[in-house]
């Protein structure tokens, strides 16, 4: 008994063994007619979708390759805005030229025009023709000091004060052009933003564009394009006649300090207590002359 149920057992190891060698000599032929058809689904299975891997088309963006495009996307409104940055740019130019401390206060004048006032080499007639010829701002304010020779401090400094006055307003000449194109340019590009969005609630209820952006994108790129144009114009401005204001402020400050030397030297106070701070041999040296 325990024989002849040994002689199946040895026939089922026969048959799995036939089966492995079966497998394993499968001709190549076989083997490439199933692979193609597993293939593609796995091609497609690794790949990413053939729409991630196209360039994504910026039909609802806003075009941004050129100034002059912008300038047409933008509207109407971004004419005037143009035209106020090249005011601006240049009456910048022309403040940076004009502000310039060498030409508002000459330092070799005025270093040598208060030593010789200082040494008594000057009378007012020479020093309001040096004066005339260096046609600086703070030789007019000087100028008008030495009109005052010889009188009370007062009147002399009420002179220097009244030239000065003239001298601040011709320095701060075209500041309120940049102040205004700063207060200016913020509007229009506000009022750009309500044309555009007007447009855009035009179009919504006209041709029925709602949940087609494509046919809303030009409305809103004009709003936003306004806005931009008119802030890129109105910052820099404001910062530019800040800085002007400050500038000026400065210059006028100095020339007052150099003013109040020519008081102390002409004025009728200043030149008896200079006369009583003289040595006596100075003072009859001065008199015989």
């Amino acid at each position: 008994m325990t024989r002849s149920s040994s002689i199946p057992r040895q026939k089922v190891l026969q048959r799995a063994v036939w089966a492995c060698a079966a497998a394993l000599v499968v001709s190549p032929a076989v083997r490439a007619q199933a692979e193609p058809e597993a293939t593609p689904a796995a091609a497609t299975a690794a790949s990413p979708p053939a729409v991630l891997a196209e360039p994504l088309v910026d039909s609802g963006q806003i075009p941004m390759k050129n100034l002059l495009q912008v300038m047409r996307d933008g509207g109407p409104l971004m004419i005037p805005i143009g035209l106020c940055s090249v005011i601006l740019m240049v009456f910048v130019f022309e403040r940076l030229f004009s502000l310039r401390r060498g030409r508002v206060i000459p330092r070799p004048f005025v270093k040598r025009f208060l030593q010789q006032l200082r040494d008594g080499q000057l009378s007012p007639e020479s020093a309001l023709e040096l004066c005339d010829q260096n046609r600086s701002p703070v030789a007019e304010v000087f100028a008008a000091a030495i009109r005052k020779w010889g009188r009370p401090a007062v009147e002399v400094e009420q002179g220097i004060i009244d030239a000065g006055e003239r001298v601040t307003n011709e320095l701060r000449k075209y500041l309120r052009v940049i102040n205004g194109i700063s207060t200016v340019t913020p509007l229009l590009g506000l009022l750009g933003t309500v044309v555009g969005m007007i447009q855009t609630f035009n179009t919504i209820a006209v041709g029925d564009a709602m949940g087609r952006p494509e046919m809303l994108a030009g409305g809103i790129g004009q709003a936003l394009l306004t806005t931009a144009g008119g802030l890129s114009v109105a910052i820099p401005a404001l910062i530019v006649y800040l800085y002007f204001v400050g500038r000026v402020d400065r210059l006028i400050m100095d020339i007052d300090g150099l003013s109040q030397r020519i008081v102390d030297v002409i004025a009728a106070d200043g030149q008896r207590m200079h006369d009583a701070d003289r040595p006596a041999g100075e003072k009859k040296t001065k008199k015989v002359a």
